[in-house]
């Protein structure tokens, strides 16, 4: 979409004027891998009019192919304005202008996946999931296991004001346990499924290969199924040979296709058209409480297809005693599956401070710095430092989208021992030529 910044902090009824720029989950992880200098392509689809001009424009302009996004000639590009303040308050504001836009037409029959699928990671969120039926049934086809399928990358974004049949439990539970890499916020987890300290929620999301649990200033926990392999050999340096990748590759790298596609996100507004108000949290810490404990395993490569519904549609993942997990309005009661322990390895790592300038965006950064790590074949705690560093790019910058720092100076940093990052406090200017402060 389109966004309109406010110039100034406040009600979106008392700014008085907006600065334009892009949005949506999938653009913003897509810039934000390719100014780390990956070979990104975003697939969506646009209207054709001056606001999808500009946002294709734009997007090019960070470095990211577009060549296969959608231009409808009958539905328009859609827009939104935002407050500044953050998504975790009351104070958030959202305001959707985008009903019959041309994202939400998107489906199977508009979004060909010739188009996404020579890539290594192709990105999803459940956003999309959420415009209408036809993109539903686009996700479903995306994360079906298939030969050759890219490594599916998952963040549930649950955004609460775009399901209003109540189903986002369901569904999100379903296309993420289909997923091979899953993003998810405590706060989210616990909304969605009843529960929040990592351990129960790698109980219930026992499937995907990698999942991190995002805990806010807390910092983020991986769970990594001992027995993965992934399809994703470390990019080679410009002029330099590959490295060898930390697991091995499961199909042979392609030099001609890209590396990632991310796809585009829209939110659904009301179903009457009207602008949707809304306010959801990336950030929120949940309660405390104990260690993470270690997650059941799933079989390597991509999870298995949730079976139909009678109506054709994908039911949720069975629990182990062989029921379906029940579905009501709202969030579901969920089995989580049973710990097996010692098949994960759970790699815990802390947030640094950071001074924030602007609370929004955080989140698709730091999936952007964790696939950029899983690209580049990095060990796993320094995928997660390599999120929190992008994380702390944009919270310390106006705006959805931030000047990554520099490849080595980022290396310098994830590679800092316990101690020393844990005095780390990133401010304003630091991915530029100022350093970086660091406190007792």
């Amino acid at each position: 979409m389109v966004t309109f910044l406010p110039t100034r902090p406040g009600r979106l009824a008392d700014v008085p004027s907006f600065t334009r720029a892009i949005g949506g989950a999938e653009s913003n992880v897509a810039c934000a891998l390719a100014a780390a200098g990956h070979r990104v392509r975003w697939v969506g689809r646009v209207g054709r009019d001056g606001f999808g001009d500009h946002l294709v424009d734009a997007i090019a302009a960070h470095g990211v192919d577009v060549g296969a996004v959608g231009r409808d000639p009958h539905r328009p590009t859609g827009v939104y304005f935002r407050t500044d303040a953050d998504r975790a308050t009351d104070a958030h504001e959202v305001v959707y202008y985008r009903a019959g836009s041309a994202a939400s037409a998107m489906s199977p029959a508009t979004v060909p996946y010739d188009s996404v699928a020579g890539a290594r990671i192709l990105h999803l969120t459940g956003i999309t999931a959420a415009l209408s039926a036809d993109c539903l049934a686009l996700m479903r086809e995306l994360t079906a296991p298939r030969a050759g399928r890219p490594l599916v990358s998952f963040d549930v974004n649950h955004r609460a004001g775009l399901w209003r049949d109540g189903g986002a439990s369901a569904v999100l539970l379903d296309l993420a346990r289909r997923a091979d890499i899953v993003f998810v916020g405590a706060d989210e987890a616990e909304r969605l499924w009843g529960v929040a300290e990592p351990d129960a929620i790698r109980a219930v999301l026992a499937e995907p290969a990698v999942l991190v649990v995002k805990r806010g200033g807390e910092g983020a926990v991986a769970f990594e199924r001992r027995a993965a392999s992934f399809p994703t050999p470390p990019l080679p340096e410009p002029g330099a040979s590959p490295q060898a990748p930390v697991r091995p590759a499961a199909v042979p790298p392609d030099a001609g296709r890209a590396d990632v596609q991310p796809r585009r996100r829209l939110r659904r507004g009301a179903r009457g058209g009207g602008p949707v108000r809304e306010g959801a949290g990336w950030g929120k810490a949940p309660r405390s409480g104990p260690a993470p404990a270690l997650g059941g395993p799933a079989p390597d490569g991509p999870a298995p297809a949730a079976p139909e519904a009678p109506d054709g549609s994908a039911s949720p993942a069975p629990v182990p005693d062989g029921s379906a997990s029940p579905a009501h309005r709202g969030r579901d009661t969920v089995t989580p599956a049973p710990a097996l322990r010692g098949r994960d390895t759970v790699t815990p790592v802390p947030a640094p401070r950071v001074t924030v300038v602007s609370p929004v965006g955080a989140g698709d950064a730091f999936a952007a710095g964790f696939l950029s790590g899983t690209l580049r074949g990095l060990d796993m705690r320094t995928r997660l430092r390599h999120g929190h560093l992008a994380a702390a790019a944009v919270l310390t910058t106006a705006g959805d989208l931030a000047r990554p720092p520099r490849r080595a100076r980022a290396d310098r940093l994830a590679a800092l021992d316990d101690t020393a990052w844990g005095t780390l406090h990133l401010g304003p200017g630091w991915t530029g030529d100022d350093q970086e402060v660091r406190t007792p």
